[in-house]
């Protein structure tokens, strides 16, 4: 099986050398899109910033997933309003519509605005996303019910809407990129230096951001609870003739997520439900069940047997209640940690990021107290 993430397979952004020595403000642990996110802003303020990575920049979950850029939290947008409160989770949703218009400045080519299409894939789902579509809709928050459905999904999908502003990335491209602004910035970006819990203690610097999402527990045990790995096993086709879907795609509440790309290949991947017991996991490898599913999926979206040229697997946190942790580290002067996102790292990644930065710039901004890590010991 190949199991180089199609993402990494591509020509990629340089990301310039930094050192690894000298005193600095801050250290970011992480070199995917929180951690270049955070760098960022750190640097642009003025603060000396290193952000260490253990493999290459993008390397982990933020090169290794399927590309979607989704406004919101990982929970529904109406039963967030009901469980969390109306209140934070609109301030919430705004917070990622905003990241989205960031990111589209920052990511050239690496970004299209295309919108996304949550499907439902039985009269049951689609009662809910109903739901959510009218909640939306009556927060002021853009949605488009789609009735009826373009051919080919008319026949697969009891029906959907669309997300207008949602984007379609290449997200190692973007990862890099971002980290390129930040080396623009004055951030140093270290490659090939991995971080353990020994290690960190021995970090120089005032504050240390620990943005690793499924990672977490490895640095921080006090959050093994409250962020727990989870594996998401991902397929990229052959470039196919046809274009048949023209924007991210995602149904069964996010297990099953697809995008057709500009040359014809098809990106797919979920069916993590199918062996719960085997993808609740940090190991990063692929496993033939999961990919079989894959393969019998991607078949039936196009109507025929597909060949497979990329198979990969990332490793991404999920939080007890589906909200990220963003903050500093309950009984910690130093440790700040941002991770969590439950699947929707790509957008929240970013906007946490930035959240933690300006709290350690002392510009707290109200969005941040609902990620709060301390919720997670009173739990």
């Amino acid at each position: 099986m190949i199991t180089t993430p199609y993402w990494l397979a591509q020509p990629l952004p340089e990301v310039p050398a930094g050192s690894a020595s000298g005193p600095v403000d801050v250290v970011v642990v992480g070199g995917g899109v929180t951690g270049c996110s955070c760098a960022l802003t750190l640097a642009r303020s003025g603060k000396r910033v290193r952000l260490l990575e253990a493999r290459a920049v993008a390397g982990g979950a933020s090169g290794r997933n399927g590309g979607f850029a989704l406004r919101g939290l990982a929970l529904a947008y109406d039963v967030a309003r009901t469980t969390v409160g109306a209140e934070p989770v609109r301030a919430s949703w705004k917070l990622t519509e905003r990241a989205l218009a960031e990111m589209q400045e920052l990511a050239g080519d690496s970004m299209r605005r295309v919108g996304s299409l949550r499907l439902a894939d039985d009269e049951a789902e689609l009662d809910e996303l109903r739901s959510e579509h009218d909640a939306l809709r009556e927060d002021g928050f853009e949605a488009e019910w789609l009735d009826p459905l373009p051919a080919r999904l008319d026949s697969l999908f009891a029906g959907g809407f669309v997300h207008p502003g949602d984007g379609a990335l290449d997200p190692a491209r973007w990862v890099r990129r971002l980290a390129g602004h930040a080396a623009a910035a004055g951030a140093q970006i270290v490659e090939g230096h991995p971080v353990d819990r020994d290690t960190l203690d021995a970090l120089d610097a005032d504050a240390v951001v620990i943005a690793v999402d499924g990672m977490t527990h490895t640095l921080v045990p006090e959050l093994a609870a409250a962020v727990v790995p989870m594996r998401g096993q991902v397929v990229a086709t052959d470039p196919l003739p046809e274009l048949i879907y023209d924007r991210p795609h995602y149904s069964r509440g996010g297990y099953d997520y697809w995008q057709q790309l500009g040359d014809g290949t098809l990106v797919l991947g979920g069916r993590r439900d199918a062996s719960p017991e085997t993808e609740q996991t940090s190991v990063e490898e692929t496993t033939p069940f999961i990919q079989g599913q894959l393969e019998t999926f991607a078949s039936e979206l196009i109507g025929r047997p597909v060949p497979i040229a990329y198979r990969w697997a990332g490793i991404w946190g999920q939080t007890f209640d589906l909200l990220p942790l963003a903050g500093r580290l309950p009984g910690s002067d130093r440790i700040w940690v941002a991770g969590g996102y439950s699947g929707h790292g790509n957008v929240l990644g970013f906007a946490c990021g930035d959240l933690v930065a300006k709290a350690i710039l002392g510009k707290p901004v109200p969005e941040l107290e609902l990620f709060d890590p301390a919720r997670a010991a009173r739990a």
